[in-house]
């Protein structure tokens, strides 16, 4: 703002004059150089780099762990105890649980495992997966008849744990068994499939 003479002051025409121009000074914005919108925009791109760097970092923690779960689940396939054998009695199929051996504490009742025992003699056994071999339906043991049936497709089993009728490719999945005094252990931690059998 310039000095103001003696004149304008004594003026009235002179101070709305400079009251108009102090009004426009103000109202105007400043417009930006050249170098200021480089800034600006430099800034921008960079916290929008930093953003989606933190999104793929974040997005990329449960494919990173989903594709290293094998080593850390690796080698805990264990021996489990089901029970002792008196708790199976010759010529029956009886349904139990085992721990499986790679449950994490957070589990709970989920990490026990369902399985099918057969008693077939004194100390030969078979130890079915509960698991149809078609799409993986829990089978339910019919003594009755001496069948295991699937409810989802119709997959049906004789006792021994072979096919009868249905869609399943294959008998039922076994898991390996051993008696170690008196008790009846599997070997747990892997569901059997197709690819993988008990």
């Amino acid at each position: 703002m310039g000095r103001i003479s003696w004149a304008c002051i004594i003026a009235p025409e002179c101070a709305a004059r400079i009251s108009t121009m102090q009004t426009d000074r103000l109202s105007e914005p400043r417009a930006l150089s050249t170098l200021d919108r480089m800034d600006s925009a430099r800034v921008l791109l960079r916290v929008g780099i930093g953003l989606s760097a933190l999104a793929g970092a974040l997005a990329s923690v449960p494919i990173v762990g989903y594709l290293l779960s094998p080593l850390r689940n690796a080698g805990k396939r264990d021996w489990v105890r089901v029970g002792a054998m008196s708790e199976f009695p010759i010529g029956e199929t009886r349904l139990t649980t085992f721990a499986n051996p790679s449950h994490e504490a957070y589990d709970g009742p989920t990490a026990m495992v369902p399985c099918y025992v057969r008693r077939m003699a004194n100390d030969r056994f078979q130890v079915f997966a509960v698991n149809c071999a078609h799409l993986g339906c829990p089978v339910r043991w019919f003594p009755e008849s001496g069948l295991f049936m699937c409810p989802c497709h119709g997959g049906v089993y004789y006792d021994d744990g072979s096919r009868a009728s249905g869609p399943p490719p294959r008998g039922l999945f076994e898991y390996q068994w051993q008696i170690r005094r008196d008790e009846l252990w599997v070997q747990g931690g892997a569901l059997p499939t197709l690819a993988t059998p008990a």
